[in-house]
């Protein structure tokens, strides 16, 4: 089959200029010579009768051309190199250094995590976790994993998971908000309260209004992370409103459990991060970031197959 491609060497040359705008510092990672470069750019642009680049004084701008052709290019050589090395192994051991919360860390990702150490044995994983990950710096990260609006300055952002909060109590305090919210009762709940986690600010007032209305509860303890709200939920002391994953494990085992039916739905996800001024993948971070896709359709095919 012919492919009609230009030569590979051309689009390396290309996309490694896209990347630094410069074809000195492009020149240095090909290990060839600035007029090399420059010239089998210039041969891919005559190959496509467009012009890819604006030569200017000092530096490289993408034509409209130029910025619509780059991704397919990258993309193409990304699946290649995650291809190679899923396949044929890595040449020793390589590592990957990857940044999410503590609650997606805990709740989702460590528990599916062997499941990539088992089929890449050769990679090593180094797993950062935080309160804010955008707190953090973004040097030496692989795969940055936030939760939020989906809105970073200065990065793309590519959401991966969206599902809906819950509100979760002991099996013994949700009875107990059910009789106040009944009889009109309130210091059945007195030793109770909602926990609000810092940046979900607002979530309670309406809930109380209409799903809660007459239990007598009312916000008592702010946390600044879910796992703080969990283990608080866990202990009796509180009920809370958190991401249905967080909790999904102490349902089915029936140590927590739904204190109202509806989902809440806000807007926040989790999205995989990266910066708009790309630097070159690593083969090993883009297999970490195709098993992680792989993961989540997953649970969306478990969640289509098992609803009524």
């Amino acid at each position: 089959m012919n492919y009609h491609l230009p030569p590979l060497n051309w689009l390396r040359a290309f996309e490694s200029a896209a990347r630094y705008n410069n074809f000195t510092t492009a020149a240095k990672e090909l290990n060839l010579t600035p007029a090399a470069i420059s010239h089998q750019v210039r041969s891919l642009e005559q190959h496509l009768e467009f012009q890819l680049f604006e030569r200017l004084a000092r530096s490289l701008k993408l034509t409209d051309k130029g910025r619509a052709y780059l991704p397919s290019v990258r993309r193409a050589f990304e699946d290649l190199s995650a291809s190679t090395t899923g396949i044929f192994g890595t040449k020793g051991k390589q590592s990957i250094n990857i940044r999410c919360t503590a609650a997606f860390s805990i709740f989702w990702l460590a528990p599916r995590l062997k499941g990539f150490l088992v089929r890449y044995p050769d990679i090593d994983v180094r797993l950062y976790t935080a309160i804010w990950t955008e707190a953090l710096g973004q040097e030496n990260i692989d795969i940055d994993i936030r939760i939020g609006d989906g809105n970073w300055p200065g990065f793309h952002a590519q959401k991966i998971h969206h599902e809906p909060s819950v509100i979760v109590a002991t099996p013994e305090n949700a009875k107990l908000v059910h009789q106040a919210i009944k009889t009109g009762d309130e210091s059945l709940t007195q030793h109770l309260g909602c926990i609000r986690i810092m940046g979900c600010e607002g979530r309670w007032q309406p809930i109380l209004e209409t799903q809660l209305k007459g239990s007598g509860l009312s916000v008592k303890v702010t946390v600044d992370t879910s796992l703080s709200a969990v283990e608080l939920v866990k202990s009796g002391a509180s009920i809370s409103l958190l991401l249905k994953h967080y909790v999904q494990r102490d349902i089915d085992s029936g140590c927590l459990v739904r204190v109202v039916n509806d989902d809440f739905f806000y807007n926040e996800s989790h999205y995989l991060v990266k910066p708009i001024k790309e630097e070159k993948a690593k083969p090993e971070g883009l297999l970490f970031k195709n098993w992680l896709l792989e993961q989540i359709e997953m649970d969306e095919s478990v969640k289509r197959y098992f609803v009524p």
